[in-house]
């Protein structure tokens, strides 16, 4: 039997393993947390939760930015702690993480506990062409010059992001080339085999 059709083989099975547990996206504005989170969710037949998206419902839509301007980064932090701490409860899920949501002690430890954490690990050529795309006024982390800041932040946050479960280049390839090698990490992560195995002698 052909088992390439099923996009996803081994699905019932991981999601049996997963069980509660967040599929976590943790890694730098630009990683491509929110588009590749949408298909990974896609794919698993799971639902996805963008906690910025979260987090300026429960500000009455009040944007990210506006919030950075009116109440400053720390008000914000403490905020997305409560927000991801309310969505890890709610698994399993898919959700997307802002950049610098893992630097939080509190919030790492929750997402160990609730979650398997998946950084989507990104160079600086790829980060820069793709926060071109964007004003910079949407990402407050980016206020200035913008290749010094990512590179100051990567700098301060790639060290902490190598504590994540996993680790997968977003590079400039299909999305769909992306989902299928998490799915993959996955999949070894949790212990299930890919049906493929065996066809690969």
């Amino acid at each position: 039997m052909e088992m390439a059709e099923d996009p996803v083989p081994q699905q019932g099975a991981l999601l049996a393993a997963l069980g509660r547990r967040s599929i976590v996206l943790i890694g730098m504005m630009g990683a491509g947390k929110s588009s590749i989170g949408r298909r990974l969710a896609q794919r698993l037949g799971l639902p996805f939760v963008d906690a910025d998206t979260e987090i300026e419902a429960a500000h009455a839509g009040v944007t990210i930015a506006e919030i950075f301007a009116s109440y400053g980064e720390p008000y914000f932090r403490s905020g997305e702690q409560r927000v991801i701490a309310r969505l890890l409860d709610s698994g399993p899920q898919v959700l997307a993480t802002g950049g610098g949501a893992y630097m939080n002690a509190e919030t790492r430890a929750g997402i160990a506990q609730k979650g398997i954490s998946v950084w989507l690990k990104a160079d600086f050529e790829v980060l820069m062409k793709r926060v071109k795309r964007r004003s910079t006024a949407d990402r407050p982390m980016l206020q200035g010059d913008p290749a010094q800041r990512i590179r100051h932040l990567m700098d301060e946050r790639y060290p902490i992001y190598a504590q994540a479960d996993m680790t997968v280049m977003s590079r400039e390839v299909a999305h769909e080339t992306i989902v299928n090698e998490i799915i993959a990490e996955l999949a070894a992560r949790l212990g299930i085999a890919r049906p493929s195995d065996e066809a690969a002698e």
